[in-house]
């Protein structure tokens, strides 16, 4: 009867140990784990894009490490540094500064470690695989439409008068962004069409430091207060949501919706609180960018890279990070504005009804 119970026993724990072989032939393997460090929690986008990405690997046998860095580069750069010491085998970056980061992807080489560069593209370096992001040329576009639509610029000569607002200058994708809105906004200011009153047109007189909506509103207050006392604002390009609020913070502090009306206001990223602001009549439009496709993109590149296969991609000539072209696969913005919220945002099922306060 030992004798029994003995090789019963070596049995079970035969059997117990199999799942720590691959194909029966004696390979061991590991459960692999992702790095995913994302910029800040203060952005709904940025919160969406992380636990998208972190369910998806998740339910694909990843080990998930998802790190906020809240906007600030040394601790991004912690972060990552932490990831790898305790043996990440790929790493997302959505980068605060695409240009901070060159020695801590010199230990992720060291270590083997695979880089993905997400959304936003890290610069000034060979040691990233792969890029995953939107047509960001396309979104600028897109954000300008939106305004010579609000303004109707094809049939109303104007002249009227508009601000511009860019994203932060450590952020690759600001410059894109800008690129393509002016692409559209600027023949109409060589025509007088568009008058930009503060004269403020290059990207380093419009850009915002770290996205923030604080700073935005407070330099649309000192525009108003400097160029508007006896004037109006017809129309703003802003590049992100959470600039848009700030703005119509401030143009509405002067009776902008009520006394006047309000400036034609573009956007980015679809955040709830711009939704809203749109179904109110306030903010014209935001660009719709869904983060479950984006977020689906990047992990399957992680798949792709941590099987030695080769991801798809759709560019090969648009993103040179200084050191080379990354191979980068661009993703459809969407414009959404008050005539197809429902369409672009519920129909899809990214929002409820309830949520947009319907």
């Amino acid at each position: 009867m030992k004798k029994i119970i003995a090789l019963a026993l070596i049995g079970f724990m035969t059997l117990a140990a199999l799942p720590l072989f691959a194909n029966g032939g004696g390979e061991k393997t590991t459960q692999k784990t992702v790095g995913i460090a994302m910029p800040t929690q203060s952005s709904q986008r940025w919160i969406q894009d992380g636990g998208y990405m972190k369910e998806i690997l998740e339910q694909r046998g990843y080990k998930v490490d998802l790190q906020y860095a809240e906007d600030n580069i040394d601790a991004q750069v912690n972060q990552i540094e932490n990831m790898i010491v305790k043996g990440a085998d790929c790493l997302v970056i959505a980068a605060i500064d695409g240009a901070a980061l060159f020695n801590v992807l010199e230990q992720a080489a060291q270590n083997d470690v695979k880089i993905i560069s997400y959304d936003r593209l890290i610069v000034n370096t060979p040691h990233v695989s792969y890029y995953a992001t939107f047509d960001n040329f396309k979104v600028g576009v897109i954000q300008a439409t939106s305004l010579v639509d609000g303004l109707k610029l094809k049939t109303n000569a104007g002249p009227f008068n508009i601000e511009l607002f860019a994203g932060s200058p450590d952020d690759t994708n600001a410059y894109y962004f800008f690129d393509g809105a002016m692409s559209v906004l600027q023949p109409y200011i060589d025509k007088g069409q568009l008058k930009v009153v503060s004269g403020q047109t290059d990207f380093d007189q419009v850009a915002t430091l770290r996205w923030d909506g604080v700073v935005a509103q407070q330099r649309m207050d000192n525009l108003l207060a400097a160029y508007y006392t006896d004037k109006k604002v017809d129309a703003v390009l802003s590049p992100y949501d959470g600039l848009s609020i700030g703005i119509l913070s401030a143009l509405k502090s002067v009776g902008y919706g009520s006394a006047k009306p309000i400036p034609v206001v573009s956007g980015q990223d679809a955040e709830i609180p711009s939704v809203k602001s749109i179904l109110a009549g306030e903010q014209y439009s935001t660009v719709f960018k869904d983060t479950r496709t984006l977020a689906k993109r990047a992990s399957d590149m992680v798949d792709a890279v941590l099987k030695g296969e080769k991801p798809e991609i759709n560019d090969t000539k648009t993103y040179n990070n200084g050191v080379f072209v990354v191979p980068s696969f661009l993703e459809v913005p969407v414009s959404v504005d008050k005539s197809n919220v429902i369409q672009a945002l519920v129909d899809t099922g990214y929002y409820t009804k309830a949520q947009l306060g319907l």
